[in-house]
């Protein structure tokens, strides 16, 4: 239920990357102008996530599940109402917010349940993957039936995702609920090891968003027509959820170190085929490029919480906020970049990020399991700190 709830908010990260191309074909914006709306989703993200994060470790909030689902569908709904750029700009943001809400409560309701298996938190990102998957179908969809003005369709998912989120929070007031945080896991914090893995997220980070904002446009002019970008943007959030999959059942065999470092060498050498080989090639290229960038994503949140396990919202949120969204403020870098050279030569910038994730991570161990403490258990009480 929780992986399906994560489908349904995460559909409108990707919705902002998929409505680029339509942005730029009924607007006439141009590649810096665009990234910028990926910079107004990320910005307000990158500082809110990690502060929820805190909040989070210290009052349990599963309210914010359904709110901030709510609020991410609400704010892409509006955003192609207005033929103002700022009110678009503001819009993108309220949607950055609500996800940025969501992730750091998701993130620690799913570890409470999954007991730190990194399969199950394997298939908690899943379900995000398979929203940013949706997303570019969803978008065509509604697009077709009106171009920028039909975006209220996209509120959808939210509603769906809202719904789904009540039967979390009935089990959550269990009592039960209260016995399995109590035997969330801490130990010893690690911050010079948290400090590099959050690192290693900001470069894949950077490849990640850069590619999913241009990835369209590329694939358009690669290949000749619009129907490419959105089979682009699908197989590459598609190519995701796969990786993520795959990433829990490798860690389980050879640890999550191990296998995020060869997963990021891997993601260099396809990130260059995205770049440089021509025709219908390409979409093996960007499937192979989101698998290796997918494979860590959710290994990274576990090493994050168990890097940090006296703070599992902070490290989730800084995991799956901060660094994440980082990417985003870079994005409108590549774009000025492909204004004054070629979208080629922009993306080519890229292929350096993984392989600066793959040096971080060759410095890091793998943590081992933290004992067990106690964690917040609803939403007046704050938990102790451990001892």
């Amino acid at each position: 239920m929780l992986s399906i709830g994560h489908a349904c908010v995460d559909v409108y990260q990707g919705a902002v990357a998929a409505l680029v191309p339509f942005f730029v074909a009924e607007r006439a914006y141009d590649y810096a102008t665009v990234s910028g709306m990926v910079l107004a989703a990320s910005l307000l993200s990158s500082f809110v996530q990690p502060m929820f994060g805190a909040l989070t470790d210290r009052w349990a909030m599963p309210w914010l599940l359904p709110v901030s689902t709510l609020l991410g569908g609400v704010g892409i709904a509006f955003s192609g109402l207005s033929g103002s750029y700022g009110l678009t700009l503001a819009f993108v943001a309220l949607s950055g917010i609500g996800v940025a809400a969501y992730h750091p409560e998701s993130a620690r309701v799913a570890r409470l349940a999954s007991e730190g298996s990194h399969n199950a938190m394997a298939w908690f990102s899943t379900g995000g993957n398979l929203g940013f998957a949706l997303a570019p179908l969803m978008v065509a969809a509604a697009m077709a039936a009106g171009g920028l003005h039909r975006t209220p369709l996209l509120v959808l998912p939210a509603l769906v995702g809202a719904v789904l989120c009540l039967p979390v929070l009935r089990a959550l007031a269990h009592k039960n609920a209260t016995a399995a945080a109590a035997a969330m896991p801490v130990g010893k914090d690690d911050v010079g090891s948290f400090v590099k893995l959050s690192l290693a997220v900001v470069f894949r980070s950077i490849a990640f968003v850069g590619l999913s904002t241009f990835i369209a446009l590329h694939a358009q002019q690669t290949i000749g027509s619009s129907a490419a970008g959105t089979a682009a943007l699908f197989v590459l959030y598609l190519g995701g959820a796969f990786g993520s999959i795959l990433g829990g059942t490798l860690a389980g065999r050879w640890g999550r170190v191990i296998v995020s470092r060869w997963s990021y060498l891997a993601a260099v050498a396809a990130l260059a085929g995205v770049v440089f080989v021509p025709g219908p090639a390409l979409y093996l290229f960007i499937a192979a490029t989101s698998a290796g960038l997918y494979i860590p994503f959710s290994l990274q949140v576990t090493l994050s919480q168990d890097y940090l396990p006296s703070r599992i919202g902070t490290a989730s949120g800084v995991t799956l906020g901060l660094t994440v969204s980082i990417g985003g403020l870079a994005s409108p870098l590549i774009g000025v970049l492909a204004d004054h050279t070629t979208l080629r030569t922009a993306l080519t910038a890229l292929i350096l990020m993984p392989a600066l994730s793959w040096l971080f991570f060759r410095t890091l161990p793998e943590p081992t399991p933290p004992r067990a403490a106690p964690q917040p258990t609803d939403d007046t009480e704050p938990a102790r700190s451990p001892a």
